[in-house]
């Protein structure tokens, strides 16, 4: 099974609620959205409920790219070890499962040990609300209802050895089954991407990382789940630009996702900000995806709170992609 084959073409999606309202898939369906990634945890995990949502979304003509499963990422444990880890192997291995069951052909995975890190929200522009990180006083990263503070988040030190022999037992357990459910599994980056936080390495961090992983993965299963805002985070630091790492993973078949966003500069303090106001020209991106014949879904992510509630980021930043990506194909002669 492999890989299921995709429509040509950049697809832009939503990352939706898997029990929207109707009012909600009018919303998404009235943009013109034909695609949604969807979230859920180990309560709701299974093969019944991913095709029951799909099922839901297919009324309006929304398909479902992906699924992720909030228990099965960001672990301690598949990140540094400890007792309980085959079992969390065997539950992510189960997601996949019932992904490939549920015909749902991809799910993002992240590799950290200590969470997502963030200081206190900075205003953007015109005083919208925007996620930001400053390195100077950061304490603690979180994911979901976890808390890891300093100076040791995971209770010791741990070498980037430990780290990587730990992805490697991982991700070799996991390619036969995501081969053989038909499911692609697409690796975020480090939010933010700093090589070392806590005492926890975070092997997500520099293009280099990437190409090691996927080396150790050896799968056309295994790819790349590209956030523009934590490669743009990096900076420099990274290795590449955002669009050198398009070109690079998807001649190499393995970009399957992106998350489409800006900050306003690189670490070590960056706030997150709209799509049109930070750093990166954003068609600069949107067309190197397109000239790469990126297959796969671009979504808006971390939208700065604007005045009128969620939707009104959403629309407006589901419609700027929408112009980008009309204003690439033009420019490089697809459509």
């Amino acid at each position: 099974m492999v890989k299921p084959p995709l429509k040509p073409g950049v697809k832009i999606a939503i990352q939706a609620n898997p029990e929207p309202t109707e009012e909600d898939l009018q919303f998404w369906e009235q943009m013109g959205l034909r695609y949604a990634v969807l979230w859920t945890d180990q309560t709701k995990s299974g093969p019944e409920y991913y095709a029951s949502r799909r099922e839901i979304f297919a009324k309006h003509g929304i398909e479902v790219y992906g699924f992720g499963n909030a228990d099965v990422h960001n672990q301690p444990l598949l990140v540094l070890g400890g007792e309980g880890r085959e079992a969390k192997i065997e539950q992510y291995k189960n997601h996949i499962r019932a992904l490939g069951a549920a015909g749902v052909p991809y799910t993002t995975y992240a590799h950290m040990a200590n969470g997502i890190w963030s200081t206190e929200p900075e205003l953007t522009r015109g005083g919208a609300r925007g996620r930001a990180f400053n390195m100077a006083t950061a304490t603690h990263g979180t994911w979901r209802t976890t808390k890891y503070e300093l100076p040791l988040t995971n209770g010791r030190e741990y070498s980037e050895d430990e780290a990587w022999t730990n992805f490697e037992e991982f991700i070799r357990q996991v390619v036969p089954v995501a081969e053989q459910a038909g499911v692609r599994i697409g690796i975020h980056p480090d939010d933010p991407p700093v090589p070392r936080l806590g005492g926890a390495p975070r092997i997500f961090s520099r293009f280099d990382d990437y190409k090691r992983a996927l080396a150790i993965a050896n799968s056309p299963n295994i790819g790349v789940c590209l956030c523009a805002g934590c490669w743009l985070e990096g900076g420099p630091a990274m290795g590449a630009t955002v669009e050198e790492a398009i070109a690079h993973f998807a001649a190499e078949g393995k970009l399957f996702k992106v998350h489409f966003r800006n900050v306003d500069k690189p670490l070590p303090h960056f706030v997150e900000t709209f799509v049109d106001d930070g750093y990166a020209d954003m068609f600069s991106i949107m067309k190197a995806l397109a000239t790469a014949k990126f297959d796969g879904v671009a979504i808006p992510d971390h939208i700065p709170a604007m005045a009128g509630g969620p939707r009104v980021g959403t629309a407006f930043t589901i419609g700027y992609m929408k112009a980008l990506l009309d204003r690439a194909n033009a420019e490089i002669g697809h459509h």
